[in-house]
Formats: structure tokens, C-alpha cells, sequence
């Protein structure tokens, strides 16, 4: 199923197991932020972007380095150089994505990225050998068609129940979403528009290793999107304040059953309230300083690439 219907997209999911896989990735990889610095292209339908005397390229370094050094305490992580050619290159999930079949087979795939600044990070060779390659995985190449579909910044995925949750917007359409589900091999995608100003859905929402959620209301056109996102995942389902949205703290990520991951400048903008339901739905908050990062428009989910 993929769909714009929300009640219909929720009563079918409220029918589904968390049986379709593991819920967490067995792994990640990092791109370093070499040639850090303002991306104008994505400067245009990115607001949360610094202006250009805002990016310290050596504090990003350090900092990046950091955040692969903290998460290889939880799982393997790996780091690929970067490209000084590719000032977004850090943010590799929105280009590379993985899936684990049901047959025994792991798949990757390669987005359709909106600006020719980041098209040519579909290109690198060395990250689909890699994939391709060592990991023998299949390859689902959506680069070379004309639908945007930036990967998991548009598409959050539960991968335990194996739906998705796809915002519409500049960095990606319906038949870019169309595309994701069928290349993710997901059972239901609920599609639907992000709020004016918004880039990525997965800036204004995360699922926690399929049991738990942070959203931001605004950042939905529609209301009933938050609705639909309580009824499938009460009671953990932790609606965000603007502060704590404008910190990225809807920029999180679960890489293990029982640790949540995002920037010290999110961990600090949560409120007591959130903190509280964070630790209800069993989960650790480790944080990592990123503001340096930050200036890219991104934050700590956005630099990671999964792979399952």
C-alpha cells in the first residue's frame, strides 16, 4: 500500500506485526565533511542553513570525527573520505540507503538527489564497491531518473513493521515516493505534504526503533498526519516544541534497541517532559556536539548512513 489516505493507511498498519526486520542497522557509514563549506544549490529550499561565514570547516572536522568515534561504541561505523567538490557529501542518507530482503539478500539503493551539487555523490565509485562489491548487495540505481527522492530525508522508515512515512516537498514527489517504497520493498507508505519551509520529513520527525516517535506538528501540512502517527505509536509518541524543533531534536536516531542519538544542542533543548517519555519508551539519550555541522543544515541523523 502507498497512499495519501490516512485512515486507511492507519488501520491497515495497526494490523501489522513488528516482524518485517531488525529494527536498528547492523551497521553504519559516515562521509567526512572535507570541503565543508556553504552549498549555495541547497542554500535555496534549506532554511536552516548558516550563511557562508558561518561554516568552520575544522570545527565540522572534529566534531565529525567525534560522532564516528561515540557511535562505534554502539556498532560498527565506518567513514569514507569526502569531496571537496561536494560541500553535502556529509549527509549520505539522503544518496545511499540499504534493505535486507526476506530471501537472504541485502539490496542498496541510490537517490535521486533535487540539486546538481549532490547528484554527483550518486557517482562515487568507491561507496556503491563498497556495497556492491564487499557487502554483495544488489543495487537499485533511482539516480539516473527525473523524480526526486532523497532517501531517508524524505522517507522515515519503520523498519520493525517495515511502513513508511514519506513528506512531500522539493526533495522529493509522489513518484519518487512511489520509487522508495518499492526499492525499500516496504508494506505501506503513507505520502503527504510537508509544511511550507520544511526540506525533509526527517528533520521534523523520527521513529525510535519502531516502538517510539518525536515529531513536530508544524512541520506538517497536515494535522492529521501527528494524529495518525499518535495512533500507531501510543503511548510514545513525544510531540516536540517549537524550541526543541528548531534544535533538531526531530533529528534523531536509534542505532540499538535502547540508546537515542542526537546533537548536544537538541539533548539540551529537550524539555524535563520529553526527557521523561523518552526513558518510559526505554530508551538512553546520548548526545554528541554538532553545531558546526549544524551550519549545513543537517544534524546527527542526517550524517548517518545505515546499513541493515
Amino acid at each position: 500500500m502507498i497512499t495519501r489516505d490516512i485512515d486507511a493507511f492507519v488501520a491497515h498498519v495497526r494490523t501489522l506485526a513488528a516482524d518485517f526486520g531488525p529494527p536498528t542497522a547492523r551497521a553504519a557509514f559516515l562521509v567526512a565533511p572535507d570541503g565543508f563549506r556553504l552549498a549555495a544549490q541547497s542554500a535555496t529550499d534549506n532554511r536552516y542553513m548558516a550563511p557562508a561565514n558561518g561554516f568552520d570547516a575544522m570545527r565540522a572536522s572534529a566534531q565529525h570525527r567525534e560522532l564516528q568515534r561515540a557511535l562505534s561504541t554502539v556498532l560498527p561505523t565506518i567513514c569514507f573520505p569526502g569531496d571537496p567538490e561536494s560541500p553535502d557529501a556529509l549527509f549520505p542518507n539522503n544518496v545511499f540507503g540499504t534493505a535486507w530482503s526476506s530471501d537472504g539478500g541485502g539490496r542498496y539503493i541510490v537517490g535521486r538527489m533535487r540539486h546538481a551539487v549532490r547528484q554527483r555523490e550518486a557517482d562515487r565509485a568507491d561507496i556503491r564497491g563498497f556495497f556492491g562489491g564487499v557487502l554483495d548487495y544488489a543495487e537499485i540505481d533511482l539516480s539516473t531518473q527525473e523524480h526526486s527522492c532523497e532517501l531517508t530525508g524524505a522517507l522515515v522508515i519503520d523498519r520493525a513493521r517495515g511502513i513508511g512515512w514519506c513528506g512531500l516537498s522539493e526533495r522529493c514527489d509522489a513518484e519518487g515516493a512511489r520509487l522508495m517504497h518499492e526499492a525499500f520493498g516496504l508494506r505501506a507508505t503513507l505520502m503527504f505534504d510537508l509544511a511550507p519551509g520544511e526540506y525533509h520529513t526527517n528533520v521534523v520527525l523520527a521513529i525510535l526503533a519502531g516502538r517510539a516517535v518525536l515529531a513536530s506538528p508544524p512541520g506538517f501540512a497536515d494535522a492529521r498526519v501527528l494524529q495518525a502517527l499518535e495512533a500507531v505509536y501510543a503511548p510514545h509518541c513525544i510531540v516536540l516544541s517549537p524550541g526543541e524543533h528548531a534544535a533538531f531534536a526531530g533529528n534523531a536516531i536509534a542505532l540499538s534497541e535502547n540508546i537515542v542519538w542526537m546533537s548536544a544542542a537538541a539533548g539540551a533543548s529537550l524539555t524535563a517532559a520529553s526527557r521523561a517519555r523518552l526513558e518510559a519508551a526505554g530508551f538512553e539519550l546520548r548526545t554528541v556536539a554538532l553545531d558546526a555541522i549544524e551550519a549545513a543544515g543537517g544534524s546527527l541523523r542526517c550524517c548517518v548512513g545505515e546499513v541493515f
